[in-house]
């Protein structure tokens, strides 16, 4: 054997223990890939996922899907061999892990973020529908979330509406910051709050975490409603992203008819209380989603009609999304005529 064959082949055994070692180290990105589908008119166990208390429910046919997406999460490791079939993927996304999480974010963090989301998207999303109805909805402040293992664990629980924090009325979520803050450490605070129909008063004593007071709640706007509505998603299904969604089908339940015109119809999008609709993540694996779940039309919030492009619909339509009125003529209308004009994204690039 010569040298420089020698030499060769030590060059090819240093380049496959590279190229093994760079296969299992962990690299500084998120995949996105399409996620499962939901359809909120649906029954979940013989339940109704949208159930009403006070008010006629309307149960028609017909699909209002929401659509999620799998993200890789904070503290999974993300190899070079699944960044390259995600690049691949027509369907898939790869980002750099900072431009999603931030830098102390850990998995439980991050569940406990979009747990809270999702009970706010659906109070919100409740508030849309019925003022989309022209219900009077009065704001509140509620428990979001409780952190497990800090003091207000096992004491408040999550929508415990806060009223009174220390002797100060609740009136903004920064009511509820402000009076913990200003306790003193080691002695208790008590929270009056209405749980269900009744008035609950706890002590709650803070604990100094990081410099700083916590008793280990995520208090945020909730509301008051006419009657009882409720939207039963599954626990592993977090973030606001499926509110315009979930408001469309609370609509078509309080409302005669079908709004769907029995079909298959997804979407996406955040929803304010007046029924604007905000932008999200992942839309192209949310399009992927619809498309291969049999949807024939799906709603693109307005904010991300720059971010579809490339993406292949199939034979599902898309149509423009930007307030909750808007949507529900454009169902109207498509129910109508399946072929007539919608609000496009092309209206928004021009």
């Amino acid at each position: 054997m010569t040298q420089r064959t020698r030499a060769g082949l030590l060059a090819l055994c240093l380049l496959a223990v590279l190229w093994a070692t760079a296969a299992f180290v962990p690299l500084p990105y998120v995949t996105y890939y399409p996620g499962p589908t939901v359809d909120i008119l649906a029954e979940d166990s013989g339940d109704e996922i949208v159930e009403v208390t006070g008010h006629q429910a309307y149960h028609d046919d017909g699909e209002l899907r929401m659509t999620t997406v799998y993200v890789s999460t904070p503290q999974e490791d993300v190899s070079l061999p699944e960044l390259l079939r995600a690049y691949f993927d027509p369907d898939a996304a790869v980002w750099p892990r900072s431009s999603i999480y931030g830098p102390e974010e850990t998995d439980e963090s991050s569940d406990r973020q979009s747990e809270a989301a999702m009970v706010s998207s659906q109070d919100t999303a409740i508030a849309a529908a019925l003022t989309q109805l022209g219900e009077k909805v009065d704001p509140l402040v509620e428990v979001l979330d409780v952190t497990p293992g800090l003091p207000a664990d096992g004491k408040l629980e999550v929508r415990d509406v806060l009223l009174r924090v220390g002797g100060t009325k609740v009136t903004g979520a920064q009511d509820a910051v402000d009076a913990v803050d200003a306790a003193s450490p080691g002695e208790p605070v008590e929270f009056v709050v209405r749980r269900g129909k009744k008035e609950v008063a706890v002590d709650v004593t803070p604990e100094e975490v990081d410099g700083d007071l916590r008793i280990g709640i995520t208090p945020g706007v909730g509301f008051d409603f006419p009657f009882q509505v409720s939207v039963d998603i599954a626990d592993n299904i977090g973030g606001p992203s499926a509110g315009l969604m979930m408001s469309l089908a609370i609509y078509d339940t309080l409302t005669p008819g079908s709004l769907t015109g029995g079909a298959d119809i997804a979407g996406t999008g955040t929803i304010t209380p007046a029924g604007k609709v905000g932008p999200i993540g992942g839309i192209q694996q949310k399009i992927a989603a619809a498309r291969d779940a049999g949807a024939e039309l799906f709603l693109v919030p307005a904010d991300n009609c720059n971010a579809i492009g490339g993406v292949d619909p199939g034979d599902m339509r898309l149509a423009k999304a930007t307030t909750l009125d808007g949507a529900v003529k454009t169902l109207d209308d498509w129910v109508a005529d399946p072929d007539t004009d919608l609000p496009s994204c092309e209206e928004t690039a021009s």
